[in-house]
């Protein structure tokens, strides 16, 4: 069966004349919409009407766009995190390395005020504390080599840390005050009273034993070195009174003192040189030293021969 063509193509103007026409047309019309904007209201027409169907031809694109800019700022903001989370660690050891110097710098302005005050003081640092974790004891790099010797006192900025008690070439070993049975003579501030302070071994307290249940001690009072055992300069602040017991079914006051210097704390410490030897002490007579009966005897005997002292 032969289908012929519609008429309009079967029939009419020539393709030329009808290429010619549409062209005319189409000049006209944008001339018109150049000078007139004659089609404004029909474009607008047309992008509404247009506008849901580009939106959804263009979704999958953009969904896809997002998809990829959403994993790339994921994995961004882990490098960031991870570039934030090393400086935040390297800004942190920096921030401490600060203070740990500055600390450092503390101390040796306070060392070094007790430099000027006792000439020939030896700069220490403590290496690491004694091997029995029973004792109360540190090591120090200085030994015989830098002129240590036993019994010297060492202090740190705020007072007594201990005493040399072991020495070797290039280190020593310093019992603190706070070891058990380690003794300092010292003297209360306020009024002068001595005493003796002895290391509790525990809990890093001083004990003040032997003090009479009379003796004018409060909460608060500082002890000091009193220098009469030609060991430790006198002056130098031992610990703070921490707690005084009395009671009156005991002859002695319990009294608790903790020390005043970081025993357990710095790095830094000084040890000093010993007192200088102390005068000997005044002989007793002759005559003294004999019983009261034997001088007696001897004065009467003297007396008899006529050589009676005058």
């Amino acid at each position: 069966m032969i289908r012929e063509p519609p008429p309009f193509f079967h029939r009419g103007p020539s393709p030329l004349a009808r290429l010619t026409f549409f062209t005319l047309m189409a000049v006209a019309i944008m001339i018109a919409d150049h000078r007139f904007q004659a089609l404004e209201r029909v474009r607008q027409v047309v992008a509404t009407v247009v506008h849901p169907l580009a939106q959804a031809a263009a979704f999958p694109s953009q969904a896809l766009a997002q998809l990829g800019e959403h994993f790339a700022s994921q994995e961004r903001l882990a490098q960031d995190n991870e570039a934030l989370r090393a400086k935040v660690l390297e800004q942190a050891a920096a921030s401490q390395e600060v203070q740990l110097l500055r600390a450092e710098r503390e101390q040796l302005r306070a060392l070094g005020e007790a430099r000027k005050r006792y000439d020939g003081g030896i700069l220490g640092e403590v290496v690491y504390t004694a091997r029995n974790p029973f004792t109360r004891k540190i090591v120090v790099d200085r030994g015989t080599q830098h002129g240590v010797v036993p019994g010297m006192p060492v202090i740190d900025g705020t007072g007594i840390v201990g005493q040399i008690t072991a020495v070797a070439s290039y280190t020593s070993e310093v019992t603190l005050v706070t070891e058990k049975d380690q003794s300092v003579p010292v003297m209360l501030i306020r009024n002068g009273l001595r005493a003796v302070a002895v290391g509790a071994g525990k809990d890093g307290a001083i004990d003040v034993p032997f003090m009479p249940f009379s003796a004018d001690v409060q909460a608060g009072d500082v002890l000091v070195t009193s220098g009469i055992d030609q060991t430790y300069p006198p002056g130098l602040v031992v610990a703070n009174v921490t707690s005084v017991e009395k009671n009156a079914a005991r002859v002695f006051a319990k009294i608790v003192a903790r020390p005043a210097a970081g025993v357990e704390n710095h790095r830094l410490v000084m040890l000093l040189p010993l007192p200088a030897s102390a005068p000997p002490r005044p002989e007793a007579r002759t005559d003294d030293k004999k019983p009261g009966k034997e001088r007696g005897k001897a004065r009467r005997d003297a007396q008899k021969t006529g050589n009676a002292p005058r």
